[in-house]
């Protein structure tokens, strides 16, 4: 897995504890986290995949937000997910952006309260 920059230690033991492939990389002059293998809810097209979360420079002042998934994400009922119809290229594949926000406290939020948040977007997009 590639390291192409460093995260928080704190943020890289809770990735490593989550137990799914991760690495970071630089791609069109962005910072990336990509998560693999990660289980996706039912009610999904999908039940694995990537996560990318792009990491701003300067994290963890600045904060995250949205989500990326490979492969794109549809509920199996064939209803809409909001606000997932864009695309972004990362890694030399098309990803589908979750256009989701919150605000972000430093100090409070980190890349492990992202992911508790992503995991809650998705199954709000299955309950809904």
């Amino acid at each position: 897995m590639r390291r192409q920059f460093p995260l928080p230690e704190e943020d890289e033991e809770g990735l490593n504890a989550l137990g799914v492939p991760w690495e970071t990389i630089r791609d069109g002059g962005n910072q990336w986290l990509l998560l693999h293998e990660m289980r996706f809810r039912p009610g999904l097209n999908h039940p694995i995949g990537s996560v990318a979360v792009q990491i701003p420079p300067s994290y963890p002042t600045s904060g995250l937000d949205m989500a990326y998934f490979f492969p794109h994400l549809t509920r199996g009922d064939g209803r809409a997910i909001g606000q997932t119809q864009c695309e972004q290229p990362i890694d030399g594949k098309q990803w589908q952006r979750w256009s989701r926000h919150y605000p972000w406290v430093p100090g409070v939020h980190s890349v492990a309260t992202h992911i508790v948040l992503i995991d809650r977007w998705i199954e709000a997009a299955v309950s809904n």
